[in-house]
C-alpha cells in the first residue's frame, strides 16, 4: 500500500499539550506513590445515544492514531511546564522521555456503536494510559458526532449526491475534521481544500453569489464561468431571478450545461419548476443541486423533488444538534502492582446517578437474527461465547506503541455503509426513539 492511497501524511505538530492540566499532576503523584507503572485498561465509551439518536458512528480512528504517534513533550514544551510550575523536575524528565507503547483496540472505523460499546481500548502503565484521555475524547466526540449525522443524512438522501461545504461556520481545524468525518458518514465530496489535501477527499465548488454581482449583468458573469470553467461548471442561477437566470445559463452554456445550484426559497418548488424548464430547453443531463442550512429533514423533504445533489453546511459541522457524542475514558482495569505479571482487577466508579460504569476489559459482539439483520450488542469480560466469535468488533490498532492498522479513508466510508445496511430497517427512520437495537451485558 503506498501513501496515495492513504491521502497526503503532512506533517502533525505534537499533540502532547492538547490535554488537561490534571492528566500530568495525576502522572506526578503517581509517580511519586509508586503507582504510575501499574499496568491499566482505559476504555472510551458513550452511556447513552444523542436524544433520539438510533445508533452512533465511529470516526476519528484515524486521527487518533497519529494523535498517539505525535503526543510527546519538546524541549518547548518541557520549558512551559516548568515556568508555570505545573508538575515537578522528576515528572518532567518523565515527560521528555515520553512515547506510548501500550496497545490500542477499537471499532474499526465506519462501524456503528451502541450505549457501552467499548469503542477503544488503550492499555499500558497507568500514567502513559491516562495522558491520552483528552485528546482521544476530543476527536472521537467532535468526529464521531459529525459522522452521525452525515449518515442520516446520507440516509435521508438516498443515493444523491452529498457536498460538505460548512467550513466557513465552524473552527477552521474543526473544518478540516468535520470534511473527514461527513466522507465517512456517506458524503461524497468537501469544498474545503485542506481536507481535500490532506486526507484525497474529492473537493468541488465554482461559484458564489459574489461572483455574479460583481458583472454588469447576470450573464456576463455566467459567459465569464463558462468561458473559464468550461460547459460542465455549476452556475448558481438565485441572484436575481430564477427563472430568467436558467434561460441565460442553456442560452450561454447549451444543453451540456453541467449543472444549477439553487440556494434560496421553496426548494421542493422551485427544483420542480427548474427542472421543467431545463427540459422544455434541451438541458434533460444539466443536474439540480440545492444548498440553504439543510439537514436531514430538510434533505427527506425533499426526496420527491427532482434534485441531484445536496450541499450541507451548518447544520452537518455542528453535528445537526449533537456537536457531541458524550463519549468518556474509564479506568476499568488495572494491576495490583508493578510487576509485569501482576494480575488485572477489574474496578468500575459507583454513583448514584447516572454516571456508573462496568469495570473489566471488555469485549463486545453484535448478534444476529436468522435473516442476518443486528439485533443485540453484547459486551462481556469473560470468556467469549462460542457463537459469537465470529463476530466480534473491536480489532487491533497499536501494538507495542506502533500502528498496525493504518488503512484508506475509502475503507472506513465503505465499512460505514455496510454496518449501516447490517442493523434493522428502524434505523435509518428519521423519527425520534430508543437504541436500534439493545446492549446485553454478559
Amino acid at each position: 500500500m503506498n501513501s496515495a492511497d492513504l491521502g497526503r501524511r503532512v506533517g502533525v505538530p505534537s499533540t502532547a499539550l492538547f490535554t488537561d492540566q490534571y492528566e500530568l499532576t495525576m502522572v506526578q503523584a503517581a509517580l511519586k506513590a509508586g503507582t504510575a507503572d501499574r499496568h491499566a485498561v482505559f476504555e472510551a465509551f458513550t452511556r447513552r445515544l444523542p436524544e433520539g439518536r438510533r445508533y452512533g458512528v465511529v470516526a476519528g480512528t484515524g486521527r487518533v492514531l497519529d494523535a498517539v504517534e505525535n503526543f510527546h513533550f519538546d524541549d518547548e514544551m518541557i520549558g512551559f511546564l516548568r515556568q508555570q510550575g505545573i508538575v515537578d523536575e522528576p515528572t518532567l524528565n518523565w515527560l521528555a522521555d515520553y512515547r506510548f507503547s501500550g496497545d490500542i483496540w477499537g471499532y474499526p472505523e465506519g462501524e456503528v456503536y451502541f450505549p457501552g460499546s467499548p469503542v477503544l481500548r488503550v492499555e499500558g502503565s497507568f500514567a502513559e494510559c491516562v495522558l491520552l484521555e483528552t485528546v482521544i475524547l476530543s476527536i472521537l466526540n467532535h468526529d464521531s458526532a459529525i459522522a452521525a449525522a452525515a449518515s442520516r443524512m446520507s440516509a435521508a438522501a438516498g443515493g444523491r449526491r452529498l457536498i460538505e461545504m460548512g467550513a466557513r461556520r465552524t473552527h477552521e481545524l474543526s473544518a478540516v475534521a468535520s470534511a473527514r468525518a461527513a466522507y465517512v458518514g456517506g458524503f461524497d465530496a468537501t469544498s474545503d481544500l485542506a481536507a481535500g489535501f490532506r486526507w484525497a477527499i474529492p473537493t468541488v465548488g465554482t461559484s458564489a453569489h459574489a461572483f455574479t454581482l460583481l458583472h454588469d449583468t447576470e450573464r456576463d458573469a455566467f459567459r465569464a464561468q463558462v468561458d473559464s470553467l468550461g460547459r460542465g461548471t455549476t452556475l448558481l442561477v438565485d441572484t436575481y431571478d430564477v427563472t430568467e437566470a436558467v434561460r441565460a445559463a442553456v442560452e450561454i452554456a447549451g444543453p451540456e450545461l453541467g449543472a444549477v445550484r439553487i440556494d434560496s426559497g421553496d426548494l421542493l418548488l422551485v427544483a420542480h419548476r427548474v427542472r421543467q424548464q431545463l427540459d422544455e430547453l434541451g438541458a434533460t443531463d444539466t443536474r439540480i443541486v440545492v444548498t440553504s442550512d439543510l439537514d436531514e429533514y430538510a434533505i427527506a423533504s425533499l426526496a420527491a423533488a427532482p434534485v441531484d445533489a445536496y450541499g450541507v453546511g451548518t447544520q452537518l459541522v455542528t453535528g445537526s444538534g449533537h456537536p457531541t457524542c458524550s463519549m468518556v475514558y474509564k479506568l476499568v482495569a488495572r494491576a495490583g502492582s508493578a510487576e509485569p505479571d501482576a494480575p488485572l482487577v477489574p474496578v468500575a466508579k459507583k454513583s448514584l446517578g447516572a454516571k456508573a460504569s462496568r469495570g473489566g476489559r471488555k469485549w463486545a459482539a453484535r448478534r444476529t437474527d436468522e435473516h442476518g439483520a443486528a439485533e443485540a450488542e453484547v459486551i462481556g469480560t469473560g470468556p467469549v461465547p462460542a457463537e459469537l466469535t465470529g463476530r466480534q468488533l473491536l480489532v487491533e490498532l497499536v501494538r507495542g506503541g506502533e500502528v498496525v492498522a493504518r488503512e484508506p479513508l475509502d475503507a472506513a466510508r465503505e465499512r460505514h455503509v455496510a454496518a449501516r445496511a447490517g442493523l434493522p430497517m428502524s434505523a435509518i427512520q428519521l423519527s425520534r426513539g430508543e437504541p436500534v437495537i439493545p446492549t446485553e451485558y454478559v
